[in-house]
């Protein structure tokens, strides 16, 4: 391969990254509010975003009441950086036995599709969107900066 082919190819390598990371960008930020996750969508959509935050949660559970307006603000606060997706877990017990869920709420974050940190309880936002922010902070990415 001469140095001209190796620039091309370097170059449409590039282009395709720049894309991938518009086509990103552009999905995330017309996300405004929490993903409903069931046990056929999870792991499509878990790897589908960049950092997600799911929260497994039940409707007769007082602290995962307390909890679910401060998501629903976050992934407004946060469109365009995160995602967030909410489990009932009495309707989907294969995804929340799967990752070992025996507390709610728990909240976990993912990136790139894996499990980088987990919250359990009813935790101020502040706490949540510490945990948010190192998470962000700790992406090398470009398209979060």
């Amino acid at each position: 391969m001469n140095l001209d082919e190796e620039l091309e190819a370097i170059k449409h390598k590039k282009l395709a990254e720049l894309q991938k990371e518009a086509a990103t960008k552009a999905m995330m930020s017309s996300i405004t509010e929490p993903i409903v996750l069931t046990d056929s969508n999870f792991a499509s959509e878990v790897s589908k975003y960049p950092i997600l935050l799911v929260d497994f949660w039940a409707p007769w559970c007082g602290p995962c009441r307390m909890v679910s307006p401060m998501i629903e603000q976050l992934s407004r606060e946060y469109s365009g950086k995160v995602a967030f997706g909410k489990v009932n877990v009495d309707e989907n017990q294969r995804i929340a036995a799967s990752f070992g869920i025996q507390s709610i709420p728990t909240l976990m974050i993912f990136k790139g599709g894996k499990t980088v940190d987990v919250m359990v309880g009813a935790l101020p936002k502040a706490q949540i969107e510490m945990k948010l922010k190192q998470q962000l902070l700790s992406n090398n990415d470009s398209v979060y900066r």
